[in-house]
């Protein structure tokens, strides 16, 4: 068996401990598609948060407390760049992090492609999936604000971290996707998969970039495999983040079922055979679409792998 999920962000790192126990359960070989859309250059280091969160988090080395970054970080370039007055100061490195983006940066300095490149770095850290970036070109979320200084688009980063998305915001561009190419590998292993998952990650931000890639969502919509989605909302809210402010930019309600149109039915054009949503959000209805209600918090790995089964089951 083959699952192909497509995840980004901690949420869908979290979701991948599941989905690899359950793989390991049935001897199952399991493929991430992950975001790329929050990547950025900095201090001229590239920064990969949503491939570095699923990498840290599934080789044992993410801290569980933030859920982002590395265990045991410390801060001291952060303050050394703090007093030179570099700019940005709105976003971080911890120490640790920054050797990853060293290496990073010097191998995609040399040549190397991001995907061979994640392949490198997961030498160390043994994910136990395969991890692939949705493209190895440059395809950055940006989005379009109103301030002072009028409409203009700033990268996703500075709206969630500077301004945590408290702005007013017209809409998410995904500059770069359309020439963008998917990486190698990530059309055969969604045309090969038995079963592909849409991790619980954020629709707008995390999940959208990556079908953004063309051919991409072609490949997942008409592909063999049936598609099974989990929802990122409960009871009308995020499990954590700020889906509900990237849904509102779009006009679509945050619930299971908002989401669940979003994506679409395949019959409709669409990308989901399945939809799992909460149990207090057990009647939804996404036409074209099987709906379950099942326990969505991932309280442990136990609960997670229960998540997956459900979604094998719905199959």
């Amino acid at each position: 068996m083959h699952i192909v999920v497509l995840a980004g962000g901690i949420g869908g790192a979290r979701f991948l401990l599941g989905v690899r126990a359950y793989a390991r359960e049935v001897g199952a070989e399991v493929t991430a598609v992950v975001n790329v859309g929050d990547d950025l250059w900095l201090h001229g280091l590239k920064i990969c948060p949503d491939l570095d969160s699923v990498m840290y988090t599934l080789g044992g080395g993410a801290d569980p407390e933030r859920g982002w970054g590395r265990v045991g970080e410390s801060w001291t370039v952060k303050g050394e760049l703090a007093a030179y007055g570099a700019q940005p100061d709105w976003f971080g490195l911890g120490d640790k992090d920054i050797a990853t983006h060293l290496v990073r940066s010097t191998m995609l300095n040399g040549g190397y492609p991001l995907s061979a490149v994640t392949e490198a770095l997961s030498t160390r850290w043994e994910p136990g999936v395969r991890l692939l970036p949705a493209t190895d070109d440059r395809l950055e979320t940006h989005a379009v604000i109103e301030d002072e200084q009028g409409q203009r688009a700033i990268h996703f980063q500075e709206w969630w971290v500077r301004y945590r998305a408290d702005i007013r915001t017209h809409r998410f561009v995904f500059v770069g996707a359309e020439t963008a190419k998917p990486a190698p590998g990530v059309l055969d292993a969604i045309g090969s998969a038995d079963l592909v998952l849409v991790a619980p990650s954020n629709p707008v931000v995390s999940i959208a970039p990556v079908l953004a890639v063309p051919g991409l969502r072609e490949a997942v919509a008409d592909g063999p495999a049936p598609v099974v989605g989990v929802a990122p909302i409960i009871g009308g809210a995020p499990v954590r983040g700020m889906a509900d402010r990237c849904l509102a930019v779009l006009g679509v309600e945050c619930s299971a079922a908002g989401v669940g149109r979003l994506y679409g039915g395949r019959t409709d054009g669409g990308l989901l055979d399945g939809w799992l949503v909460a149990e207090e959000d057990a009647d939804t209805v996404v036409p074209g679409v099987t709906v379950r209600a099942v326990p969505l918090r991932m309280t442990d790995e136990a609960a997670t792998v229960a998540m997956v089964r459900a979604a094998v089951e719905l199959t």
